[in-house]
């Protein structure tokens, strides 16, 4: 069939089903999402019918995890991955789609957010240019070519052509979802790194602030696994963190990071508080004779208090609701201590209160963003990433 046909047919269609995958910088695994969408913008309806994670197997997390460091992410192991990887995603639409007792047909479009690999949201100069710059592989041809379903990717490239850093890109999805005409909202995300958005009550997309607050699961992550040799990959519930006590001297080194004094737009990642950071963070801690339930106790609380402080440096006022989500929102003694940091000043809320899975949100999001491109209309927010205008993100690959 003619791509543009499609694509239009799709436009036209009352309610579309679509698919969305998601694999984010703690790189567990991808989350999909099959869900009903109707209508677009302000008038987007949803109704999630299925949601799942495969979990990649433990030989590509660590090739994903080599190619994220630059002593050893080759170029040649980079190429070879990012088709690897479209294999993987692809399987997972699939098993989703088996899942779900559906045939490929019924789907209208996939949305892939693929796996961020280096994110560069700084100005750089080469020669006599200037430029920012992110990379996602998973390489959406293979998932158009293998579902034989139309396939949106790609997203955050445009919005850093535009002049912004490329993210949050959530902050659209969140805008359609979470506002409200009386109460202020700040919607955060705990993943690998942590991000918020913040929703004036009876808010325009030009009152959206979004940014990212710091790490989220990241250095948690990476500090058990460091001093575990791999053993253990993460703090499941908070509960070694329940069993430390929190180090006063090595948090307030830790709350000196510089990023942390940066004013919004802005945006983080591996580069700041990956492998590197947290090696150093470690030597530190070692030095002061710190066990390991103490150091993850430290740096959870770390976690909470730079969402917290985020909210105090840079939103107008602390929001009346506070909507959590992400693999953090389940990591209780990170909850218990982001309660202490801001409870009192904001109602906190999961997204399971607004009907919507902690495991389904991002890929959710994705679909969202692809629904607005089949509609041709802009996705992004430049208030949140720093664009200078409104722009349509992500690729469209045809189906077979």
């Amino acid at each position: 069939m003619d791509p543009i046909k499609r694509i239009m047919e799709i436009r036209e269609k009352d309610e579309k089903l679509a698919l969305g995958l998601m694999s984010g910088t703690s790189a567990d695994g991808i989350s999909t999402v099959i869900v009903k969408l109707k209508g677009n913008w302000t008038e987007t309806k949803f109704k999630i019918i299925h949601y799942r994670t495969k979990k990649y197997p433990e030989k590509i997390r660590k090739e994903i995890f080599k190619i994220f460091q630059p002593e050893t992410g080759k170029v040649d192991n980079i190429c070879m991955m990012n088709f690897v990887l479209g294999e993987i995603f692809a399987e997972a639409a699939l098993e989703t789609i088996d899942e779900a007792g559906l045939k490929r047909t019924e789907i209208d479009f996939i949305a892939s957010h693929g796996q961020t690999i280096h994110h560069m949201p700084k100005m750089k100069k080469i020669y006599t240019y200037m430029a920012r710059s992110t990379l996602q592989i998973g390489e959406p041809s293979i998932i158009a070519e293998r579902t034989g379903i139309l396939t949106i990717a790609d997203f955050r490239p445009r919005d850093i052509a535009a002049g912004g850093e490329g993210a949050p890109i959530s902050a659209y999805a969140d805008y359609i979802l979470f506002r409200s005409k009386t109460k202020s909202r700040a919607v955060q995300n705990i993943g690998g790194i942590a991000n918020v958005t913040y929703i004036p009550r009876n808010s325009k997309p030009e009152g959206i602030i979004a940014f990212d607050t710091g790490p989220g699961n990241m250095m948690i992550d990476g500090i058990i696994e460091y001093l575990t040799r791999g053993k253990m990959t993460f703090d499941e519930n908070g509960k070694i963190a329940a069993r430390g006590k929190v180090n006063c001297k090595l948090l307030e080194y830790l709350m000196e990071h510089p990023y942390l004094k940066r004013k919004p737009p802005k945006t983080t990642g591996r580069r700041e508080f990956g492998r590197k950071y947290i090696i150093k963070v470690v030597k530190r801690a070692e030095k002061m004779n710190l066990n390991l339930e103490d150091i993850l106790a430290t740096i959870t609380k770390y976690t909470a208090k730079t969402i917290a402080e985020s909210y105090r440096r840079y939103l107008p006022e602390i929001p009346d609701e506070t909507i959590i989500g992400g693999g953090g929102s389940h990591n209780k003694t990170l909850m218990k201590m982001l309660e202490e940091e801001i409870g009192d000043e904001t109602r906190i809320f999961r997204h399971e209160d607004f009907g919507i899975p902690a495991q389904a949100k991002e890929p959710l999001i994705l679909t969202i963003l692809a629904n607005e491109a089949i509609h041709g209309h802009f996705n992004n927010i430049p208030s949140a990433t720093g664009a200078k205008r409104k722009v349509l993100m992500g690729k469209i690959i045809p189906g077979r």
